[in-house]
């Protein structure tokens, strides 16, 4: 039984074709016809604002030079909003919940953001490895306490995400689980279970868009202190 509950974990297939694939070729059809125009009906209208918004809300805390990763920090937005989302669906898998995963995009992304200010700002990107005014015999501690904190980023970016999808997922098996176990003995108690999995459901869709943006939003406050 401990180990069904992991099952969900591993992509289904369907005649040797992973369903992740199938289920990720869906998100190409909210894609614009090609037009000469640039806002051809509502759905294109709520994919520019909402591209606008997204792209605001992780440019304000940059300056001019930050712009560049513009693009980048959007499409990566764009990316792991589309994963977590898709993997909510019944029979498909979520590749967010690997830490192999979420590793392979945090530990890229973070070491560009801390070579582009060892090459822009040197100085300036090592003082940050000793606070200002600290007294000297605290020096040697204090580089070592800001160093470590420093090259855990990337792995505390991919923890985060994994841990928090995949503990609403188990959340989410377990009590689906216990309304279909309750429903021949207790159909009372199963229908308020079912309605707790219901509202998790919705929590867990929040929580699928929050870890997408806290994702990007630390790469982009990690890219504001080397720029």
């Amino acid at each position: 039984m401990n180990l069904s509950f992991f099952d969900q974990f591993t992509s289904p297939y369907l005649l040797g074709i992973p369903l992740i694939l199938i289920s990720m070729l869906f998100p190409a059809l909210l894609l614009p016809s090609p037009n000469n125009r640039w806002i051809t009906n509502r759905l294109s209208t709520l994919q520019l604002w909402l591209f606008h918004l997204i792209t605001k809300q992780l440019m304000i805390p940059l300056n001019k030079n930050g712009h560049k990763w513009a693009l980048l920090l959007t499409s990566l937005m764009t990316l792991l909003l589309t994963i977590n989302l898709l993997g909510l669906l019944p029979y498909t898998f979520t590749p967010t919940t690997q830490l192999s995963m979420n590793m392979a995009l945090a530990f890229p992304l973070w070491l560009a953001t801390l070579l582009t200010g060892l090459r822009n700002q040197p100085s300036i990107a090592l003082s940050h490895l000793l606070p200002k005014g600290t007294p000297t015999p605290l020096i040697p501690a204090l580089i070592m306490i800001e160093t470590t904190s420093l090259l855990i980023r990337p792995l505390a970016l991919g923890v985060r995400l994994t841990a928090n999808l995949t503990a609403g997922h188990l959340l989410i098996q377990l009590i689906s689980t216990a309304t279909t176990a309750l429903l021949p003995i207790m159909p009372t108690i199963s229908l308020l279970t079912a309605l707790i999995l219901f509202l998790l459901t919705i929590l867990e869709v929040a929580m699928a868009m929050i870890q997408a943006y806290v994702f990007v939003l630390l790469l982009s406050l990690y890219l504001q202190e080397n720029i």
